[in-house]
């Protein structure tokens, strides 16, 4: 098994995410290769809260293009995790 701070890498900030913090649901980039099981883990041990769900999204990198140079954005993963009632992680509070 992972360590846990190598299955979480950052937490995910768009307008969308902090809105599912008022559901008491978190999202995290993840590593590609950690599963639903792993990542509960790393966010019960990281953050000291109790994970009720799990739900994973594979996001697949966009080609983008710069004159006649393309490239290709990473494929990434993303966990949403929802808490058990009345926990809460602090960090995503003020934002």
């Amino acid at each position: 098994m992972r360590d846990a701070r190598e299955v979480l890498k950052r937490p995910v900030v768009s307008e969308k995410s902090v809105g599912m913090v008022e559901e008491n649901k978190y999202s995290f980039w993840v590593n590609p290769a950690a599963n639903k099981i792993e990542v509960k883990a790393a966010v019960e041990k990281i953050f000291k809260v109790q994970v009720t769900e799990v739900r994973t999204i594979s996001v697949h990198g966009k080609i983008k293009r710069v004159g006649h140079n393309s490239g290709k954005t990473p494929d990434r993963k993303k966990a949403i995790v929802t808490l058990k009632a009345g926990d809460r992680i602090e960090g995503f509070a003020g934002l």
